[in-house]
């Protein structure tokens, strides 16, 4: 078997609503999707992750046309190795793991097509029958918090994840409303996205702590990674890294220093899902949990993701998930965790969901049309006041 062509194709879906933190405020999401066939007319799909210049991410992979055509789609480490090593892309990380992602998303979906099994099963089959995601709490008043938490509840989610980090005098309301509203039973999570300092976050983590946080995420900046280990040795609240997880050597130094209990990181931040499955192995063997990441995704990163969850021994519950937020996906069928909170052990082959192609043009019209979902918006950038 042999690729005969490469293709990537940018799309932007709009959220529901826009999702704000200390480092984003976005109001979809755009990705580059990656349409990959053979010479047996298996078409495998991809999703790349688009950084804060999806262009770039773009013609990453269009550079890779030439590299990788002709290649065996099997081979997937061997196509990485070169990638990253042969093709300098080792230079770049973060960009290279963002694009490859999705190349290697699609080869999956091939190896999973060609064998007629869905992707868990090649990474070891089952170690669950499910996998628990959250409840993405937008940011806003103690009044939208309640709302917001209603809903979560009728719709049967337990784990409930909000940003913080922009006015913690605002923030400590809305978690007590929170907390309130959901019961003593149901798990809140707070994500600081790097925004504190040291002396900050322990105090702030103190005091969030008496509304029961389940784990807070990213509560300092992870450079040098002793921010992380001395908030982790000064709080009893237990601590997830993700921006401290940008490459495979970040998230093994991670687990080496103990310098958190939960991993919250995905193949976007590795490269490729066979990393993500093995790093994940890795933290388990010290004794660390894994909850899978996003950064905004289509239906495409969701499914592959959630089948690798399905093989790891040490998931927590209330994985990641924008699902719920999507006015819509490039999917035929909508992905389970659009409207519930759990999501089975798919059927199917490869990667087990099928693109819709005219989703695909109508949404890649409307990247066209207006361009990418930034993570940022004008108005966060420190001006000059007017005189």
């Amino acid at each position: 078997m042999k690729i005969t062509n490469i293709e990537p194709i940018i799309v932007s879906v709009p959220y529901k609503h826009r999702e704000t933190s200390t480092r984003v405020q976005r109001d979809g999401v755009t990705a580059v999707l990656i349409k990959i066939t053979t010479d047996t007319n298996i078409v495998g799909w991809g999703e790349s992750c688009p950084g804060p210049n999806v262009e770039s991410i773009y013609q990453i992979i269009v550079s890779t046309i030439p590299l990788f055509t002709g290649r065996n789609p099997f081979d997937r480490e061997a196509i990485a190795q070169d990638f990253f090593a042969t093709a300098h892309w080792f230079h770049r990380e973060m960009s290279g793991n963002f694009a490859f992602a999705g190349i290697d998303m699609a080869l999956w979906d091939i190896f999973g097509k060609a064998c007629q099994q869905p992707i868990y099963n090649l990474f070891g089959g089952l170690r669950r029958q499910s996998v628990n995601y959250f409840y993405y709490l937008a940011y806003g008043d103690a009044n939208s918090i309640v709302s917001q938490a209603k809903r979560g509840l009728e719709m049967g989610y337990s784990v409930f994840y909000i940003k913080v980090g922009l006015d913690f005098e605002a923030e400590m309301p809305m978690i007590a409303t929170l907390r309130e509203t959901i019961g003593p039973n149901c798990k809140i999570r707070i994500d600081a996205n790097g925004a504190w300092s040291v002396n900050q976050a322990v105090r702030y983590l103190n005091q969030f702590d008496r509304y029961q946080i389940d784990f807070a995420e990213q509560p300092v900046w992870p450079d040098p990674i002793r921010n992380m280990i001395e908030v982790r040795n000064r709080t009893p609240v237990s601590l997830a890294a993700n921006e401290g997880l940008r490459r495979i050597s970040d998230v093994y130094e991670v687990i080496r220093q103990r310098a958190a209990d939960v991993l919250c990181f995905s193949s976007n931040w590795v490269g490729t899902l066979t990393q993500f499955h093995r790093l994940s192995h890795i933290a388990h063997m010290e004794g660390l949990c894994v909850c899978r990441h996003t950064h905004g995704e289509l239906g495409l990163m969701a499914a592959a993701s959630h089948q690798v969850c399905l093989s790891l021994p040490n998931l927590v519950d209330g994985n990641q998930q924008t699902a719920e937020m999507m006015q819509d996906d490039i999917l035929t069928e909508p992905l389970p965790i659009t409207n519930r909170s759990d999501w089975e052990a798919p059927k199917g082959v490869g990667l087990c969901v099928s693109v819709d192609e005219r989703k695909v043009k109508k949404y890649h019209n409307l990247y066209k049309k207006q361009g990418q979902f930034l993570p940022y918006q004008p108005s966060m950038f420190v001006t000059e006041p007017k005189s």
